[in-house]
């Protein structure tokens, strides 16, 4: 005998398999990064985040530092280092000849004098070179509402192409009107407050940019702690990724 289900009978069924799959999925852990591309998954993967503003990225065989400072042992040798302005937190000569050898080259603007050595080449605001293959654009960096890092010294941030992703390594800045127009896959926010955005600003900041994973940085060094970091991802509605530092 074939009985047909009732039509109240039929909803009841409906509802009952939609709350199933419901209770599934909310049974399944989140995974960090779910969100993220392969192809900029493919990226991440090759980073680390050495503290404060410093990163290591590989692209092509070029190692490629961003702020070195307080750098452990072990680090291979770089073929480019950024440097985004002069406090000893960003240019860090000490550090930089931990990884500098004699084909290295050091991008910086033009007061980050302090005992840079080899091959520099100093940079402004809307430059644009090829270091290595390695595209760069330069792009501002300055405060908006304090006074540590006043827009007319001319300090900077950078955005560089790794294996066709483009990185922007933020400096120490403000959410800042030109944000709106960079184009970006990966964006390295300061979230810490006091000398630069707070995890509040930069959740606003990462709204205006629009990358395909925003990831806090410039914290749990001299300023800031994994609570601003946490802070950051709550607020911003995009991809995060929260980098583990090296020890």
């Amino acid at each position: 005998m074939n009985i047909r289900p009732t039509a109240w009978q039929a909803r009841l069924f409906t509802l009952a398999f939609m709350l199933a799959v419901i209770t599934l999925y909310a049974a399944v852990p989140a995974r960090a990064g779910e969100g993220i591309s392969k192809e900029v998954r493919a990226v991440l993967d090759r980073m680390e985040w050495l503290g404060h503003d410093a990163f290591k990225v590989e692209s092509g065989g070029v190692v490629i530092y961003t702020d070195p400072f307080k750098l452990g042992a072990g680090l291979p040798t770089a073929g480019l280092i950024l440097v985004t302005h002069e406090h000893y937190d960003h240019c860090s000569p000490e550090d930089i000849a931990k990884v500098a050898g004699k084909d290295t080259v050091i991008v910086s603007p033009g007061d980050c004098d302090g005992g840079l050595k080899g091959d520099v080449r100093r940079v402004k605001p809307g430059d644009r070179l090829s270091v290595k293959g390695i595209d760069i654009e330069v792009v501002p960096a300055y405060n908006t509402n304090k006074k540590f890092h006043p827009k007319g010294n001319g300090w900077v941030g950078y955005i560089f192409t790794v294996d066709g992703q483009r990185i922007y390594i933020a400096g120490d800045t403000d959410r800042i009107p030109e944000m709106k127009g960079y184009r970006c896959d990966i964006a390295l926010l300061p979230v810490s407050g006091t000398y630069v955005m707070t995890a509040e600003e930069a959740a606003q900041a990462a709204e205006d940019i629009g990358p395909r994973v925003a990831v806090p940085m410039h914290y749990a060094s001299i300023v800031g702690t994994e609570k601003d970091a946490e802070t950051f991802k709550r607020l911003y509605k995009g991809e995060t990724y929260i980098f583990k530092q090296r020890h």
